[in-house]
């Protein structure tokens, strides 16, 4: 799949769009998801044209992966979601559920999940 420039998460690294920041560093940008499916949804994305996780696995520079990785940390850190846990999900094409097709990575916390992956967090269950 080729990356599509004008995507959202484009729009919004390149500021045309606004988001509700939670972390910014030289390797990603985390914001508030504007539909969360839990009290706290939060999104990472990489800073660059990366499509899908196999993409940004394949084509990131080393010092990217291990920034952004370090970035999802540092984000759930700045949510205090450390100490209790949270899920970290990312949906990889149209049957994972991938909608927008820049990597990214949802952070859901802010609540007791269920160990069924198959059970993901819905709208109602906030």
């Amino acid at each position: 799949m080729i990356y599509d420039r004008n995507n959202i998460f484009a729009r919004i690294l390149r500021g045309e769009l606004p988001c509700k920041k939670v972390y910014e560093d030289e390797f990603a940008l985390a914001f508030h998801d504007i539909n969360p499916l839990a009290p706290v949804h939060v999104l990472v994305i990489p800073k660059g044209d990366y499509v899908s996780n196999v993409d940004f696995a394949a084509s990131a520079p080393d010092a990217m992966v291990v920034g952004f990785w370090r970035a999802v940390g540092a984000t759930a850190r700045e949510l205090e979601l450390d100490p209790l846990g949270y899920r970290i999900v990312a949906n990889h094409g149209p049957n994972g559920g991938q909608i927008v097709f820049h990597f990214h990575v949802h952070i859901f916390g802010g609540r007791q999940m269920s160990h069924r992956m198959g059970n993901m967090p819905r709208p109602n269950e906030s």
